[in-house]
């Protein structure tokens, strides 16, 4: 990484001045709004946390223009599960949000949305009643059984007129400028790319026909918001799908949002159809967009954000160096650690608490309709709560087990003030983050692991290796308090021959300790099957998954999901649905 730190110079989307180059990219707050779609205390927080660690620009999740249309049963009830800005009754809260933020010297943009479309989750259909309306008549995405309802001429005037209303409403709550939701298959995305928009009005046929509701909506911003107020865009280069958007559409489309008067370009790539794209799992390679983003800026000359499994800071570094994007956005990275920038400013990057790439916490707790979360940083969403704070009296700590749960727990008790031993029977910590971090894919996890072993060295807790707690251990010592973290312990069905030298865990396959034939049977495919068949595939070995549920990987999230399907596939594992493992032979399973 360059000692130049391009990442933490300042820079410009039109007349707005940011002090680095580290963006914050939108994401979904859920369960951070009030029923009402004012920010709650506890949304505030949130955002104000990531100021407060340095980012130099924040994206807010999707605001709503109005809830006339899409969200019109909502509105009928005087409920909204989003951000709104259709009426003046936000704006006090959200004017207590950008002068927090500003507090910091961090600057805030909006991202407004035209709406979900085919994309519209089948959680908020049935929980809030929604209807279900999109460009044009479309499959939706969750149930391709369910239509959606072309929006009518007039409802497409209507939604372009909110955006104008929203301009004022933004602009008097303090904020910075506005992002326009373009991207992953949205209502915006839906209107300019032609296998979604079929319409024969004026806002559909060719590319200015698709583009029309775009250009209406950053016309009448600029309008009521005054021409120097930026307008980012935010779409996909390209949708990797049948279809889809390619390169070529993509920079005309970045040449004529560029003349219409769009500030800057924020450029992913996918859609929901391959979720993996905008929401890229650990298996997808560090900065995987990074070269939409370049395409994008070899033809305008507004500044470019790129974004995706960016939060490696020597990789953001470069990116920056080599000319590719003007600024790079992190998303899951400062959900785990909202002091990313901070502790990469100060040269503290062995401190920064990774994202794994897992999606639990953020994801899927919002499609759930659950407020967002992390799994590595739990306090995320709930500062404030969740805040560590001193021991009114430190005690004694004796931890047991050296897994991720025994290191975190160490690691929290010596920030309280307490006196912390952690025993690990094995000779090195990590548990389970040391075989699930052996495939070259998965490789991601072993920064989570680094982390804890640099915090508890640094915290000053007392590690005892290759030794086992017994009763006159913890006599011995005396502690106030004992955490159990002996972790968990594998599931092996009682079947004939199941206790036959060819019958080996997926622990002790990755760890080295056995090895797998040239032809494996996984006898199970969740997550950890699925991945251990992929790693002995790339051994060359011929594997077959056996599940006896009727599909695999049912308990992963989909984006993650989608990708390790696409891996089964390109390194051929068989896989066998419905179908259950009877016995083990000497010869075969």
């Amino acid at each position: 990484m360059s000692e130049i730190m391009r990442l933490f110079e300042p820079g410009n989307i039109s007349k707005l001045s940011i002090k680095n180059r580290v963006v914050m990219a939108p994401m979904g707050i859920l369960g951070l709004t009030e029923e009402d779609g004012r920010i709650s205390r506890r949304g505030i927080d949130y955002y104000v946390e990531r100021a407060r660690g340095g980012v130099g620009l924040i994206v807010s999740g999707i605001c709503l223009p109005t809830l006339e249309i899409e969200f019109k049963p909502l509105m009928e009830k005087g409920i909204s599960p989003l951000l709104r800005s259709d009426t003046r009754d936000v704006i006090p809260r959200l004017k207590e949000l950008t002068d927090s933020v500003h507090d910091y010297g961090t600057k805030i943009v909006v991202q407004l949305s035209a709406g979900f479309g085919r994309v519209l989750s089948p959680h908020f259909q049935l929980a809030l009643g929604l209807d279900n309306v999109a460009p044009s008549a479309l499959p939706n995405v969750w149930d391709l059984s369910k239509i959606t309802r072309e929006l009518t001429t007039e409802e497409v005037e209507k939604l372009v007129n909110s955006f104008g209303n929203a301009a004022d409403i933004v602009a008097e709550a303090g904020f910075d400028g506005i992002e326009l939701h373009g991207h992953e298959g949205y209502m915006m995305d839906q209107f300019i790319t032609s296998i979604w928009n079929r319409r024969t009005d004026r806002y559909g046929g060719n590319l200015d026909g698709r583009l029309r509701f775009i250009l209406e909506i950053i016309e009448i911003i600029k309008c009521r918001a005054g021409k120097d107020f930026p307008v980012i865009f935010r779409y996909a280069v390209k949708h990797y799908i049948e279809g889809g958007r390619d390169a070529d559409e993509s920079i005309e489309i970045a040449r004529r949002l560029e003349q219409a008067g769009v500030d800057a370009l924020h450029v992913d790539a996918g859609c929901y159809d391959n979720w993996y794209w905008p929401h890229p799992p650990n298996y997808q390679p560090p900065g995987c967009m990074v070269d939409m983003a370049e395409t994008v800026r070899k033809d305008v000359k507004i500044p470019v954000i790129t974004v995706g499994r960016l939060g490696y800071p020597g990789l953001a570094e470069d990116v920056l160096q080599e000319g590719k994007a003007d600024f790079v956005a992190l998303g899951r990275p400062l959900l785990a650690d909202p002091y990313w920038p901070l502790k990469v400013l100060e040269r503290r990057t062995e401190e920064i608490l990774p994202c794994i790439g897992c999606h639990e916490g953020c994801l899927r707790r919002g499609l759930e309709l659950n407020s967002i979360s992390c799994a590595v940083n739990p306090a995320c969403g709930n500062e404030k709560d969740l805040d560590i704070k001193p021991a009114e009296r430190s005690k004694t700590v004796l931890v047991v087990g050296g897994g991720i749960a025994g290191m975190e727990a160490a690691r929290v008790a010596a920030l309280r003030g307490h006196r912390v031993t952690l025993f690990e029977k094995g000779s090195v910590l990590g548990g389970h983050l040391i075989p699930g971090s052996v495939p070259d894919f998965k490789k991601d996890v072993s920064l989570l692991q680094d982390y804890y072993v640099n915090q508890l060295a640094k915290k000053t807790v007392k590690i005892e290796l290759g030794k086992e707690v017994t009763p006159g251990i913890v006599e011995e010592i005396g502690p106030d308090v004992v955490i159990v973290a002996t972790g968990s312990k594998h599931i092996i069905p009682n079947l004939p021959g199941i206790e036959k030298h060819i019958v080996v865990t997926a622990t002790d396959v990755l760890l080295g300790k056995k090895t797998a034939g040239k032809n494996v049977v996984v006898a199970g495919g969740g997550l950890i099957g699925c991945e251990t068949a992929i790693y002995l595939s790339q051994q060359d070995k011929r594997v077959t998954i056996v599940e006896k549920m009727d599909s695999i990987l049912s308990d992963v999230f989909e984006a993650n999901k989608q990708y390790l399907l696409k891996m089964l596939a390109e390194n051929r594992v068989s896989v066998l649905t419905d179908t259950a493992l009877s016995r083990v032979t000497d010869e075969h399973a």
